[in-house]
């Protein structure tokens, strides 16, 4: 691309690699220069209809960041707008200050994945756009300036993160967490300071962990080893009532018991859930089956991974009048669907993905219960979920491989001889989640966001999960190999 002249963005995701995933537009930070941030955002804009208004602009710690926020701060002004620069604050007080201020958002990161990537997230006035308006935005055509890519990022505008900050101080209470001794582990999150404000506004002790200027990717649905030992050694020397942490961006969480044991993000979503007193649940089909078990809500749908796909979900079972509605993936990350109210107090609808506000419900549901946050889980079905990956493992692959098992009942079973029962069905919603003899679930599917062929399990107890996830995903690699 010449940087001149009409661009068509259908051809830019084929040259530049640049395109949707599960979480906004994603790609290598190589490919991600001015003249394809200046595209995208320019076609956003016009998908959206954008017109006198600001648009409410944030970013992450990402070392690419900063130039990619300065090209999408190009396109607005190009198009006759202004925006509103929030600076380096989570995705969901991004998205959050644009639903209250009603303006159109673009925050630009790359949530977990590696910091040689980055991305761009867009919300509508409504909120997170949806792959009905990524299709739009996939077949515009814009116009990309030779010179004037980008612009002077100017000092961020507090506002946002005041608003964030309230908004979980006010609906909480001050002194909710009064008495907790709690970890916090920043490492490079942008939420770090967000969450700092936020538990000493609810009276808790915090106590720093980790923090580090090096973008470091946390997967939340992947907890790397070193971070497991590193929750186990924080809990033995400080005998915490639980740590803390998140994501790159701030909109998945990761919760660990006063054991340094990290929560799985789906029994969070669960417990966050039930805490809200949900009547709706929306989550996605590689969600633990314990919510589906433990009857607490009235109304469940499942869907493909991604949020936009939750966010489908939700607004299906607005429609029919359920309420209040929340949803959650399984790496962590928590919709609120419509107003929740607890104890007299109003917690706004903030439909995309947020950190903070499941690990202060489970806190506080388990300050308001006297007993240890290791507790909360207790009277939930016995059914335990792991999951792993398969890293530079190239779409197509993964794919074919898919195709391969769903078309062969024998093909899955010669796969899994030894590990596990017989392949009784299978669910194509997402990828293949196959579900066998012995009441366990095997599920293969290829990220959304990257070149990595993904594998969960659901079994009875938590190491079985994660015998057959590392057992799986070994076996396709000898496969392959």
């Amino acid at each position: 691309m010449s940087g001149n002249g009409k661009v068509s963005i259908q051809d830019l995701m084929a040259t530049s690699g640049v395109r949707f995933g599960t979480s906004g537009a994603r790609g290598l930070v190589a490919d991600m220069n001015s003249e394809v941030c200046f595209a995208y955002t320019a076609a956003f804009l016009d998908a959206v209809k954008a017109k006198d208004t600001a648009i409410a602009l944030a970013m992450d710690y990402r070392p690419s960041s900063p130039a990619i926020s300065a090209a999408c701060g190009a396109a607005i002004e190009r198009a006759g707008l202004s925006f509103d620069f929030c600076g380096a604050i989570p995705t969901p007080a991004l998205a959050f200050y644009a639903q209250e201020s009603g303006l159109p958002g673009i925050m630009v990161t790359g949530s977990h994945i590696p910091f040689d990537r980055n991305g761009i997230k867009f919300y509508r006035i409504e909120g997170e756009i949806t792959k009905t308006d990524e299709a739009v935005i996939s077949a515009e055509v814009v116009e990309v300036p030779a010179e004037g890519q980008t612009v002077e990022l100017p000092a961020a505008n507090a506002k946002a993160f005041d608003a964030y900050v309230a908004r979980y101080v006010d609906f909480f209470g001050p002194g909710a967490l009064s008495g907790m001794k709690l970890g916090f582990y920043e490492h490079s999150s942008v939420s770090r300071e967000a969450i700092h404000a936020i538990l000493k506004g609810l009276g808790a002790e915090v106590i720093s962990l980790g923090r580090t200027e090096e973008f470091v990717p946390i997967d939340t649905e992947a907890v790397a080893d070193v971070d497991i030992e590193r929750a186990h050694a924080w809990a033995a020397e400080h005998h915490f009532d639980a740590i803390l942490s998140t994501d790159g961006d701030g909109d998945r969480p990761l919760l660990g018991d006063e054991k340094g044991d990290w929560f799985r993000g789906d029994i969070v979503g669960i417990l966050c859930a039930r805490y809200l007193a949900a009547q709706g649940v929306v989550t996605t089909v590689s969600s633990n089956s314990a919510v589906e078990k433990c009857g607490a809500f009235s109304r469940l749908a499942l869907t493909k991974i991604g949020s936009p796909y939750v966010i489908e979900g939700i607004e299906g079972l607005i429609a029919e009048g359920v309420a209040p509605v929340v949803g959650f993936e399984p790496n962590g990350g928590f919709l609120v669907g419509s107003k929740v109210v607890r104890n007299g107090r109003t917690l706004a609808p903030l439909v995309t993905r947020d950190a903070i506000l499941p690990m202060l419900c489970l806190l506080c549901a388990a300050r308001e219960q006297r007993i240890k946050v290791s507790e909360l889980a207790r009277d939930l079905p016995a059914r335990f979920t792991a999951s792993d990956r398969l890293q530079s493992f190239p779409t197509e692959a993964s794919r074919k491989i898919i195709a391969e098992f769903a078309a062969s009942r024998d093909a899955i079973d010669r796969l899994l001889d030894g590990l596990a029962g017989q392949a009784l069905s299978q669910d194509q919603t997402d990828g293949l989640r196959i579900s066998l003899a012995g009441d366990e679930i095997v599920h293969f599917r290829p990220s959304g966001n990257a070149p990595e062929l993904r594998c969960y399990a659901e079994a009875a107890s938590a190491e079985r999960a994660k015998e057959l996830v590392r057992e799986s995903l070994e076996r396709l690699k000898a496969k392959l190999a």
